[in-house]
């Protein structure tokens, strides 16, 4: 399928590996001009590597607001304009709640959740000016039930709530804003593969009991939806965030 998305300029944040490095590299497959931000420069030189150096590569903390703008103005003094922003950044931290100080909850709202809010907010201006363009947050399947770590958990559950109140905002305007939640995803950085490593007999069978398709999520299937819902073959999806779980997810919406 054509996607139409040919010289679009795509921002990808955290995109020198895993989730984020798949969906930069199906957006260049797609012909898109492609910026990837991340924090670690031996990762962006290997993702600019990997694609043959056809991707723009910029090294910021995502926490930081002045990094965060300055981002923006590398983006527009590279490519003169922003077509399509992925808010795929994200980690987790801490344990329970009564164990994770209050600290690490500012942490991971900032990385998680305020990096979205602020980038959004720093490109709706140029998007409004050609009525056009696309949002898409990267969120969890455990942003709408329990699961995972409580920061985690509560940043991409307000990450999915920006996504609808955003939506709402900017689709007068010709902006589509929506969002991906991933469910277990298997890929050489993640967590996941760590923890197969260690115990490959616990977490197989962990995938037997709890995802229904019967195996990992792959990057690439990830970054297939996202480059789907960037373009105008998803013109009437607004505000949504699709699952992309294999089944995982116990939620009904």
């Amino acid at each position: 399928m054509d996607l139409q998305l040919t010289d679009k300029v795509v921002l990808v944040t955290g995109g020198s590996k895993g989730i984020g490095y798949a969906i930069a590299k199906a957006f260049h497959q797609e012909g898109a001009k492609v910026a990837i931000v991340a924090r670690g420069q031996e990762a962006l030189n290997e993702a600019k590597a990997q694609l043959q150096d056809q991707i723009v590569t910029i090294q910021a903390d995502m926490t930081k607001e002045n990094e965060r703008e300055q981002v923006i103005s590398d983006v527009l003094d590279t490519y003169g304009t922003v077509d399509i922003l992925v808010n795929n950044v994200g980690g987790s931290n801490g344990s329970t709640t009564a164990e994770t100080d209050l600290d690490l909850f500012h942490e991971a709202f900032e990385l998680n959740y305020f990096s979205a809010v602020h980038f959004s907010k720093l490109v709706l201006p140029y998007l409004k000016e050609k009525q056009s363009g696309s949002i898409i947050n990267i969120s969890s399947i455990f942003g709408r039930e329990s699961g995972g770590k409580v920061t985690y958990n509560s940043a991409k559950a307000a990450m999915i709530s920006f996504t609808k109140a955003l939506a709402d905002e900017a689709i007068k305007d010709g902006i589509r804003v929506n969002g991906v939640a991933p469910g277990s995803i298997l890929h050489p950085s993640g967590n996941w593969q760590r923890r197969l490593d260690e115990n490959p007999e616990k977490i197989n069978q962990f995938v037997q009991d709890e995802i229904p398709a019967g195996r990992f999520g792959t990057a690439d299937e990830v970054a297939n939806v996202v480059t789907f819902l960037a373009s105008e073959k998803a013109s009437w999806v607004v505000g949504a965030t699709l699952n992309v779980d294999g089944g995982q997810s116990k939620s009904n919406y």
